[in-house]
């Protein structure tokens, strides 16, 4: 006897959520942030705040002499 294959149950199809993708690579950023300096989430959340709060002139200036002098970026947050 030729038996005719199960019929699955009908799983209620979930909403797709439509996530913006610069939200998601911030969130991806900061776990890999957390992950890279073993800090908690809020810790990862003020380091990119007093990054965002220093002066125009220092964030050039970390950004020219990132890869000469290591720890110089370090140095300049602890110092404010």
């Amino acid at each position: 006897m030729i038996q005719w294959p199960r019929r699955r149950e009908a799983r209620p199809l979930e909403p797709k959520i439509r996530v913006n993708p610069r939200l998601l690579e911030l969130q991806t950023a900061k776990e890999i942030l957390a992950e890279i300096f073993h800090a908690r989430p809020g810790d990862v959340e003020e380091m990119i705040q007093i990054r965002l709060a220093l002066p125009p002139a220092t964030k050039s200036f970390l950004a020219s002499s990132r890869h000469s002098r290591p720890g110089t970026w370090t140095r300049a947050l602890v110092q404010r």
